[in-house]
């Protein structure tokens, strides 16, 4: 398995979603999800994207090459427990919003 898989399945692991969640929140089925995690295939750049806004981290976490990256992406990343389809899809929305001021933030330095 490559390192994306790995990262995306630990992250996924860390905040305490099932891979049916995060397909659910994706709109694709659990099995090509679990196959993202799973085998070394090409994940759609728009995956990617989608997870990074889920997971509310940095789309270059999935490339983390060690356990110290990845825990630094965490940071800000938190668990939603208990919410439903719609609610998670709303929050995903939020936090790319905040991702993509905090970029903006860093860019106007």
């Amino acid at each position: 398995m490559g390192t994306i898989q790995n990262n995306i399945k630990a992250i996924r692991k860390k905040l305490g979603y099932t891979q049916e969640t995060v397909a659910d929140v994706l709109g694709i089925a659990r099995p090509t999800y679990t196959e993202y995690e799973t085998k070394d295939i090409d994940i759609p750049f728009d995956t990617l994207e989608k997870l990074s806004d889920f997971f509310g981290v940095e789309l270059a976490s999935f490339f983390a090459e060690n356990d110290d990256q990845l825990r630094d992406a965490l940071v800000c990343a938190f668990r939603t427990d208990g919410l439903s389809v719609e609610d998670l899809r709303k929050i995903t929305k939020f936090k790319s919003i905040v991702k993509n001021y905090i970029k903006m933030q860093r860019i106007e330095g």
